[in-house]
């Protein structure tokens, strides 16, 4: 028996060792961790149950059979993150270049389909050199199977990617298909084609880090939502992401323990809002006031700068903010922000997170770029998320709400069960100053009747009572008392159940 026990601990201690002590200094040389430092970092402390330890590939091809290392790249299992269950993989850079085989495939395949089964989320550490070449198609078949599954459990539990290494070709495809993904500064990048097949192909000159580095997907692509300094970093915001989420879509988001008065009065927030409507003021500034103990997780906050998304608490329980920023652009739609916040309301509704919605737009971005760009097609996104949206949804318009943007940001008219505004709200078709000129063209020349029409238009339009007169808005409420009426608001529509009608599924405007 003792000789038994001893060659399960001699085994176990080579899979741990993954491709060997060399391979494992020069991961660290890299300023990188191993597969299982990852993960240790990532779980709760001894919580960690790993499949598959012993599993290897079945090559034979080009003289794999001579080397078969235990685990065959990939570290598998459950385990708790502040003791809730998640299932996790590590692709192990150390072993065969991390290289994805039909072997380490299956044991992907295989947590993700516990998951499922279980209702966990799954959180993947992609550090890879793509699909194993010796083994030919069934490395391209076992990447097939995990994208179906990222498919299938899209919208039942949540999947979260770390990007911590390469992670080239057919290996993307993965990762994008998951909710959120956050890489590493400087030894992560994303990629469909690498800079040499760019440059064969288009002779584009172009470095890994410019094609598909941390900056690159955070800031142009929006294909992450965000980017750290290393690996202990970025495991640290993924625990601190895994708390705002539900285990599944038939749970609600953990409640923790609040230690901030939901109807606490911020009198700084009743001069936020400048006299001059052209003066940008910073949104985030409210979102903080309005969270428990100010506290934002913010979501690709380096793309489309002019729309915020993210997750607060209030009275402990996840809320999903969009929230236009004056600061950036005024304010306005355009493609890529409607692209962001589309994605970001369609994950609140899947997984039952309420959404709440600060409005100050003064319209859609004009101009020839926009509309060659298919913004008509990209803002139909944001409208058409917010209108299937059956989670609760609370609005406040703190200042201007023009045109098409007022109905798109989660109007009374997309079901928005609690819309307020503040005094300094103004919601119309447009600002005075173009009514004017559409309204009384013919007064264009005189000076002094053109300023008595835009003063009539602001008299009549840039305030908050015309809609309310309408029931367009059900309060104009002081901005002090903001976080007390959204915290009650939501906590009216806990019990909110609203079901749309029967389809296989929708044909939102990709």
């Amino acid at each position: 028996m003792n000789d038994i026990l001893t060659e399960l601990e001699s085994r176990r201690a080579d899979a741990r060792l993954g491709g060997g002590q060399k391979r494992v200094d020069a991961q660290h040389a890299r300023g990188k961790l191993t597969a299982r430092e990852r993960i240790e970092l990532l779980l709760d402390d001894g919580s960690f149950e790993e499949f598959d330890m012993f599993v290897t590939h079945r090559c034979t091809d080009f003289g794999m059979e001579q080397q078969k290392p235990a685990g065959d790249g990939v570290v598998t299992g459950w385990g708790t993150i502040n003791g809730r269950m998640v299932y996790v993989f590590s692709q192990d850079f150390t072993v065969l270049g991390g290289s994805v085989s039909a072997t380490h495939a299956s044991k992907i395949c295989k947590i993700m389909d516990m998951a499922m089964d279980n209702g966990a989320p799954v959180i993947g550490i992609n550090d890879s050199g793509g699909a194993r070449i010796q083994e030919g198609v069934d490395s391209l078949a076992g990447y097939g199977e995990v994208f179906q599954r990222n498919i299938k459990a899209s919208g039942v539990v949540p999947q979260i990617s770390l990007i911590m290494g390469p992670c080239a070709g057919g290996a993307v495809y993965s990762p994008a298909m998951t909710d959120f993904i956050f890489m590493v500064k400087d030894s992560s990048y994303m990629f469909v084609t690498g800079p040499d097949v760019v440059k064969t192909v288009t002779n584009e000159q172009v470095t890994a880090e410019e094609l598909g580095g941390a900056t690159t997907h955070t800031r142009k692509s929006s294909v992450a939502d965000a980017a750290f300094e290393n690996d202990v970093e970025a495991l640290a915001e993924a625990r601190r992401l895994f708390d705002f989420l539900p285990l599944n879509n038939r749970q609600k988001p953990p409640v923790r323990p609040f230690f901030d008065d939901p109807a606490r009065s911020e009198t700084s927030l009743d001069t936020l809002v400048p006299s001059n409507p052209n003066t940008p003021y910073d949104m985030k500034e409210l979102i903080e006031k309005l969270a428990d103990e100010g506290d934002f997780y913010e979501l690709q906050a380096e793309f489309a700068k002019n729309i915020i998304t993210g997750f607060i608490r209030l009275e402990g329980q996840t809320v999903g903010v969009v929230a236009n920023q004056p600061m950036v652009l005024a304010g306005v739609l355009d493609i890529d922000s409607a692209r962001k916040a589309a994605r970001f309301v369609r994950f609140c509704d899947c997984f039952d997170i309420p959404i709440l919605t600060l409005i100050d737009v003064p319209g859609f971005l004009p101009g020839t770029t926009q509309e060659y760009g298919g913004v008509i097609k990209h803002g139909a996104k944001l409208l058409f998320a917010y209108g299937e949206a059956t989670v609760p949804k609370v609005t406040v318009i703190t200042r201007k709400a023009y045109g098409g943007a007022y109905v798109v940001m989660s109007s009374k008219h997309l079901r928005g069960d609690f819309n307020y505004a503040w005094p300094t709200a103004e919601i119309a078709v447009m600002g005075a100053k173009g009514a004017t000129e559409i309204i009384h063209r013919a007064d264009l020349g005189d000076a002094e009747k053109t300023a008595q029409h835009t003063k009539n238009y602001e008299d009549r339009f840039a305030n908050p009572f015309v809609a309310a007169e309408r029931g367009f808005i059900d309060e104009v409420i002081q901005p002090r008392s903001t976080r007390k009426r959204v915290a009650r608001a939501f906590a009216s529509l806990r019990t909110k159940n609203v079901q749309m009608p029967w389809k296989k599924h929708d044909n939102i405007p990709l």
